[in-house]
């Protein structure tokens, strides 16, 4: 890739560009140019010597490279010849901090991961200082993956947001609601009261939005999921939800209540606005129909489906009948171990495949667009990230095609969806800001992160072993 941020060169060729095209040239912060520019914009256009302009936090223009120099002058640009620019990832579900709990307890079934190692583990380590510095570890990996924006449930969400921002990463963070005793708060009634001023302080941000996330049916009391949603609906944040994530929790909610967890959620009334439900795996037809009603998104965690064996969710199913599905990654600490949504997308492509025994459904296309436009969708932020077009956030990558596996490119959605590896992300920017650049984390410092988690890992170990 060659790189021109020498000032002297910028100046000179700033000169000689103003000479050819007179001085009406609008000045931008950045001009970004690579071989291919895949916007996922409504017509999925890939544009060949394509340009993005940035000017402050927002694309300016999207087109040709000769396009694209004729109308703008830049003060920095950044060329990759060899490569290509596309929208940043969207996670949609995760729980960042978890990363310092990484590979804790691998290989069992979701309900005894949770109950004998996960809850006992937050309860004896999870503190405010403990999120921050799982947060900083699960950013830098998530930045270096081309992940943008990430869709969190955890605890000290303020917290969390606070290092989001410090990192450069966009995050739509919920504070989690449950209906035992949390590493925050004593009770779901102080969590509700806790989370409201943490969504005063955070809901005009400009990379933060702020959610509620109350855990599940099986973990929260139907009086707190109300008020979690009630509070939501309040101040229009996202509520973000498990939901149908197990068979046990699927056959428990129909044996004791007589209906589907879906359906539980949908006589609350917990459903109506801006509902996340994660996996989504154990629903009926019913169910579709009632998540299809309520514009439910639903953020499709293949890795940790298939590690916990919890199931495959109906996604083909689900996208022909118009439900909202991105993708999500589920966190660090079992259920899945990275943060890569380029390994989620060739997942999630090929266990639609094998289940309906049909190799064109959910092709690389599709599924690129859902770990992009499709994932902001699901989050309702689709006027302002997920493709890349003019007026919307800067949020985007820079990908090297100069790899072995790139070569030769005859479909780049193929190459995207089937071959492409996180460390070929070379470059990110969010909200109009380099974040990465030549693979290089800018925000955040990365020795120190390791020895944090370091000495994370010997204190954690040294709890399970007493």
């Amino acid at each position: 890739m060659h790189r021109f941020y020498n000032a002297i060169w910028n100046a000179i060729f700033l000169v000689v560009l103003m000479s050819c095209r007179g001085a009406a040239a609008e000045t931008v912060d950045w001009i970004v140019r690579a071989n291919y520019v895949v916007t996922m914009d409504a017509q999925h256009r890939v544009i060949r010597h394509g340009a993005i302009a940035i000017q402050g936090a927002r694309i300016a223009a999207v087109g040709a490279q000769a396009d694209i120099e004729k109308r703008f002058q830049a003060r920095q640009t950044l060329d990759n010849p060899d490569g290509l620019v596309m929208p940043g990832f969207i996670d949609t579900h995760t729980h960042a901090p978890m990363s310092l709990f990484r590979a804790i307890a691998d290989d069992m079934r979701l309900d005894p991961w949770l109950q004998r190692f996960i809850f006992p583990a937050e309860s004896k380590n999870v503190s405010p200082d403990f999120v921050r510095w799982g947060t900083r570890l699960a950013c830098l990996e998530m930045l270096r993956a081309g992940i943008t924006t990430y869709t969190d449930m955890y605890y000290f969400e303020d917290v969390e947001a606070e290092t989001a921002k410090e990192a450069g990463v966009r995050g739509v963070l919920g504070e989690t609601v449950i209906g035992f005793p949390s590493p925050d708060h004593k009770n779901w009634q102080e969590t509700i009261a806790a989370t409201e001023k943490y969504i005063q302080q955070f809901r005009n941000d400009d990379l933060i939005v702020p959610a509620v996330a109350p855990h599940s049916i099986y973990t929260t009391p139907d009086e707190a999921l109300v008020a979690a949603h009630r509070l939501a609906t309040k101040y229009n944040v996202p509520l973000l939800i498990h939901l149908a994530e197990m068979k046990k929790e699927r056959d428990d909610a129909v044996r004791v209540r007589k209906m589907t967890p879906t359906e539980v959620l949908d006589k609350l009334g917990v459903l109506d606005g801006r509902v996340v439900a994660a996996h989504c795996i154990y629903e009926s037809d019913d169910d579709l129909a009632i998540l299809k009603r309520h514009g439910t998104g639903v953020a499709h965690c293949p890795s940790s489906n298939t590690k916990m064996a919890s199931g495959v969710a109906r996604v083909a199913e689900m996208l022909q009948q118009g439900v909202t599905v991105g993708l999500g990654t589920d966190g660090f600490a079992g259920s899945n171990d990275t943060a890569d949504l380029m390994l989620e997308m060739d997942l999630a492509a090929k266990l639609q495949k094998i289940t309906t025994m049909d190799p064109t459904v959910l092709p690389a296309e599709q599924v690129v667009a859902m770990a992009t436009i499709g994932g902001a969708k699901v989050l309702g932020m689709e006027k302002e990230i997920g493709s890349l077009e003019a007026g919307k956030r800067a949020d985007l990558i820079s990908v090297s095609l100069d790899v072995p596996n790139a070569k030769p490119l005859y479909n780049v959605y193929s190459i995207l969806a089937y071959a492409m590896k996180p460390g070929d992300v070379e470059d990110v920017f969010v909200n109009g800001r380099e974040v990465v650049s030549a693979r290089r984390v800018l925000t955040l410092n990365a020795p120190e992160i390791y020895r944090k988690a370091e000495e994370y890992r010997e204190g954690i170990v040294t709890g399970l072993q007493q």
